[in-house]
């Protein structure tokens, strides 16, 4: 019924942290005191994952209500959600907001942070591979 929402709602909150992490990012590498060291130049920056994580959720979410407008349960006038109208139906979309809305959100961050961590293995990997050709 309404279980995109809180997957929008965490959306939201990664794209503004990854404003936030873009600005801090380019503060830094402004400075000519900040050499990065040989493990920052080979991982992805945070900024980049955050904007990964932003476009699984803000995709996850968009699909989602499309296909809660294709079934009906989101309506071009007040109250928006369908559900919202009787009590009954706002009760269990509200229950469902908390399981299922939430478990999709949890499952989006769980596969991205397994994302995050295979791409760093990839890029150390590839790194040690090249510093094992250059030194042969």
């Amino acid at each position: 019924m309404a279980c995109f929402l809180v997957s929008a709602a965490e959306a939201a909150v990664v794209t503004a942290a990854k404003k936030s992490t873009e600005k801090k990012e380019a503060q830094a590498s402004e400075h000519p005191e900040h050499a990065a060291t040989f493990e920052e130049e080979i991982k992805v920056p945070f900024s980049k994952k955050l904007k990964w994580l932003s476009y699984m959720l803000w995709g996850g979410a968009g699909l989602l209500a499309f296909e809660h407008v294709w079934h009906g349960e989101i309506v071009a006038w007040f109250p928006f959600l369908s559900a919202m109208a009787d009590p009954a139906d706002a009760s269990a979309m509200f229950r469902e907001i908390a399981t299922t809305g939430v478990a999709m959100a949890v499952l989006i961050t769980l596969v991205w942070g397994a994302m995050c961590k295979v791409s760093d293995y990839i890029l150390r990997r590839d790194a040690s591979d090249e510093a094992h050709k250059s030194a042969a």
